[in-house]
């Protein structure tokens, strides 16, 4: 005979519990968050921002109203603080950006009243506003100085072709010469010209124009390589000579390289009947 005894009836009636509860577990819906998984979620709610925003940029301190940095709806600020982002704090409460903060508050001078940096800061503040995707602060730098003046120059070095892949090329053969030679300096012959034709100025007024109709056959006649390490040109622009090498003095300049040059001479090569090159050759010296 078995006995039942109340505190096994007790506890079957436990288990049969815990069972049932373990069974709405399995069926629960998995799309319904526990109580410590919607712990974990909170971060992801719509975040609530007060009216004066305190912000923490890469250090540096700024506070501003919520309706300037949501003053245009397609910049990543505006998307930052629409509520649909999580945005960490620092201990004091701020809002942090890691991003340098030297130039924030010219970001948020044009927000609040249009206004433009400095024509020293132009630049780097472009930089912010395209990390920020501010097109109006953008369109707005682009045509002051010396943003405007690079646009100008950046047309020209289109129309020449590999200007930047030649730019890497003086530099790889500078830094190569030097080091070979265990010097801080390398020289390099650099040929820049303008038009293809061999064509000098004294024998420009015997022509109507600079360029001539002439078959493909001929063309092949008056084609060769000067002995340089560089060539730049032709091209097809009001620019001159001297404008492309101030170019590439700057460009060159702007990636921290001196560079001193000045015109050795012409190329001599005989080309056909009383026609040579005349291309100008240039001595650049790079020092490291």
């Amino acid at each position: 005979m078995v006995v039942v005894t109340g505190q096994n009836k007790a506890s079957g009636n436990l288990d049969d519990a815990m069972s049932s509860s373990d069974a709405e577990d399995d069926f629960q819906d998995p799309t319904t968050p526990t109580a410590t998984q919607a712990g974990h979620l909170l971060p992801l709610l719509p975040q609530q921002f007060p009216e004066v925003v305190p912000l923490n940029v890469g250090g540096m301190y700024f506070a501003t109203r919520l309706s300037t940095l949501r003053r245009y709806e397609d910049t990543m600020l505006a998307a930052m603080f629409s509520g649909r982002h999580y945005i960490p704090t620092d201990a004091q409460g701020r809002y942090f950006i890691d991003r340098d903060g030297n130039y924030f508050g010219d970001v948020l001078n044009f927000l609040r009243s249009g206004d433009l940096p400095p024509r020293e800061r132009v630049r780097s503040v472009y930089k912010e506003a395209q990390y920020y995707s501010i097109g109006p602060l953008l369109d707005n730098l682009e045509e002051v100085q010396p943003l405007k003046g690079e646009k100008v120059r950046q047309a020209f070095l289109s129309l020449m072709p590999y200007y930047k892949e030649h730019l890497e090329r003086i530099i790889e053969i500078a830094k190569l010469r030097a080091m070979q030679r265990k010097a801080r300096f390398a020289k390099l012959k650099i040929c820049v010209f303008k038009e293809e034709m061999p064509i000098t100025p004294y024998e420009c007024p015997l022509f109507n124009s600079l360029r001539f109709e002439r078959s493909e056959s001929e063309t092949k006649l008056f084609e060769h390589h000067c002995e340089v390490d560089v060539s730049f040109g032709p091209w097809e622009a009001v620019a001159d000579v001297y404008d492309l090498l101030h170019c590439i003095v700057t460009d060159l300049s702007d990636k921290g390289i001196t560079v001193d040059h000045q015109c050795i001479g012409v190329c001599d090569k005989h080309l056909i009947n009383h026609y040579y090159c005349k291309r100008p050759i240039y001595e650049f010296k790079i020092t490291w």
